[in-house]
């Protein structure tokens, strides 16, 4: 029996990285878990994963996954994607906004003025943007019942620089929403809380030269905070804040697969 067994839980962007782990971890606890992303099967191209993979993954951790190809940028596909929960499992209980899209060649040392226009487009529509249009639509199934818990992975490059300016004003936007979307949310008894992780082992930082991984988390340590604080009977108490993976692995006592805890010195939350 798992802690979470007859829950139902969406994770976008869930064919690699962070949302993989944020899947894997709620499939292992019990959860039938939504998995979306835009790659069915696994391909060539450096960055491994799919929807697939990840599912055949969390059925070996004993859980249920369901692929569905979506594309967040397109409001259509969220709205059929939550409109099939609702017909087959009939509630939501979690949801996890991991979907982003980082456009190609984001150098760090290159000046915003000397980048694509489009990079705003792309990690604005598909990571603050699409995690605002989950979020609506997740309260729509969440407020009749009265519970739920809303996750926002963003980042302390809300406070920070990191990638790219607009990377952070789509965190800092996105932490906002969830301040924001806190309160009236609260009168119903759901939660919404941002999850900043810190350096994270996917398959983008695994493929950059000489990146310094002391200290860094496995795709499934922020996963195991997201299933600590959908185990909480009082989760809306951390509700409209920014966390730290770590954090909220110091306050409900796991650590990551390999039995360490990860480095949380460079990222602090906000007040």
């Amino acid at each position: 029996m798992g802690s979470l067994d007859g829950k139902t839980a969406i994770v976008t962007g869930a064919s690699r990285g962070i949302g993989k782990g944020c899947a894997l971890e709620l499939g292992a606890a019990g959860a039938t878990v939504y998995v979306t992303g835009r790659t069915l099967k696994e391909g060539s191209g450096p960055l491994a994963g799919s929807l697939e993979t990840t599912i055949a993954e969390i059925e070996a951790l004993g859980g249920r996954g369901v692929a569905v190809i979506c594309d967040h940028a397109d409001d259509g596909q969220v709205e059929a994607l939550f409109e099939r929960v609702s017909r087959e499992s009939g509630e939501l209980d979690v949801l996890v906004n991991n979907a982003f899209r980082i456009p190609p060649r984001v150098d760090p040392k290159i000046p915003f003025w000397e980048t694509p226009l489009t990079d705003w487009d792309a990690m604005i529509d598909v990571g603050t943007r699409s995690s605002y249009v989950g979020t609506h639509r997740a309260a729509r199934m969440m407020v009749p019942r009265g519970r739920g818990l809303i996750v926002n992975i963003s980042s302390a490059g809300a406070i920070r620089f990191f990638h790219h300016l607009v990377y952070g004003v789509g965190k800092a936007a996105l932490d906002r929403i969830t301040k924001e979307a806190a309160r009236p949310l609260a009168e119903h008894g759901i939660a919404i809380v941002s999850l900043w992780p810190n350096i994270v082992r996917t398959e983008r930082v695994l493929n950059l030269p000489g990146f310094d991984l002391a200290g860094a988390e496995s795709l499934r340590f922020t996963g195991r905070a997201v299933v600590a604080l959908a185990e909480d009977p009082e989760v809306t108490r951390h509700s409209g804040r920014a966390v730290t993976s770590r954090g909220i692995a110091d306050a409900y006592g796991f650590r990551d697969v390999d039995g360490s805890l990860p480095d949380d010195s460079p990222w602090q939350p906000i007040g």
